[in-house]
């Protein structure tokens, strides 16, 4: 018996999925608190040619993600952030624009700051010496900080230090507690990490954070159309990890991103389509199916406090200058199921 508890206990240290079979997770009590109905919005390269919020309260969508990306270059221990070629909402003007206006508008905020690396993801982002990592993360620091103190002057509702650092978090653990550190010097409101949909279970730090954040990508159904049945079924064994977690922590958890593109399959490896989307079939029922059977499945769990959709073009207008097979929901069938679900939260 001793042996079988040991191994038990081996096999969910290794993440298998017979953990659900022998520890189910203990029910946790949460205290009741509105959800986030919130849309991840896309940084417009020009001001906004009018005010592009009362389209967002038109889904019923009470917060929104404001995204100044930071670029770093693949090998280059550097970071740069709110360049004159960046597009405006990038920029620390159209930054502080965008959430001037959400308040305005009655709409809550959480600052966001996302690196990209051109040609590549940023869970991949190492260095092989020390001197590198710190070089590079001396400029994360400087990002992070500035916009923790534009966050803390506007009051803004919640800050994100970083999104899907799978590698730099594992190995860097340090570097992220003494910046949680500092970012709470600054900053007053609710802090939370993006971690990406692979890694959530291993962050270090979600005991000083706020919520714990993940961007919910999950690979659910490889159907053309998925069936919204078939997809709540395919969420139940990632659901049960998440309340582990969540009552482990004993902090809720919200999606800092969850979507789905507009085509055939969208709800599998969505990241390997992104690159050809033009290419596939538009499906936009396949859309709307994924963001139904995540908003119904997740609604009734009270340690799952909400999220935000990925993504929304201000005044339906992408700087990328598409949106029929793109992760937006607008103009779509996944725009009323969104509205629908928002309204009902």
């Amino acid at each position: 018996m001793k042996k079988l508890i040991i191994l038990s206990i081996l096999f969910c240290l290794l993440g298998s999925n017979t953990c659900s079979k022998l520890s189910p997770p203990t029910k946790c009590k949460w205290e009741s608190a509105p959800r986030i109905k919130g849309l991840n919005f896309t940084a417009p390269s020009n001001p906004f040619p009018r005010d592009p919020m009362p389209l967002v309260k038109t889904v019923n969508a009470d917060w929104i993600a404001v995204i100044p990306y930071g670029y770093t270059r693949q090998g280059k221990a550097k970071m740069s952030f709110n360049i004159q070629w960046q597009w405006w909402g990038e920029r620390v003007e159209g930054i502080k624009q965008t959430i001037e206006s959400a308040h305005a508008a009655g709409i809550k905020v959480m600052l966001k700051p996302q690196v990209y690396i051109p040609g590549s993801w940023v869970g991949d982002l190492e260095y092989k010496t020390d001197e590198k990592w710190e070089k590079w993360e001396n400029d994360y620091e400087e990002y992070i900080l500035t916009m923790a103190k534009i966050a803390d002057s506007q009051d803004v509702e919640m800050f994100c230090i970083g999104t899907e650092f799978s590698k730099s978090t594992a190995q860097r653990p340090q570097f992220w507690r003494q910046l949680i550190q500092k970012t709470r010097d600054i900053y007053t409101g609710k802090l939370t990490y993006s971690a990406n949909w692979d890694n959530y279970e291993n962050i270090t730090f979600w005991h000083e954070m706020d919520y714990i954040g993940i961007n919910a990508y999950f690979p659910l159904d490889q159907s053309k159309t998925p069936k919204i049945n078939d997809l709540r079924k395919a969420w139940q064994p990632i659901v049960h990890k998440m309340e582990a977690l969540a009552c482990q922590k004993n902090k809720p958890i919200i999606f800092t991103e969850y979507g789905y593109l507009s085509v055939d399959g969208c709800a599998y490896n969505t990241w390997e389509l992104e690159s050809k989307m033009r290419r596939l079939p538009l499906n936009e029922q396949s859309q709307a199916n994924a963001i139904e059977a995540l908003l119904v499945e997740f609604k009734q769990y009270d340690w799952w406090q909400g999220g935000f959709l990925w993504k929304w073009f201000p005044n339906g207008v992408g700087g990328e200058g598409y949106r029929s097979h793109d992760y937006t929901p607008q103009g779509k069938k996944g725009e009323e199921i969104l509205k629908k679900y928002y309204g009902g939260m």
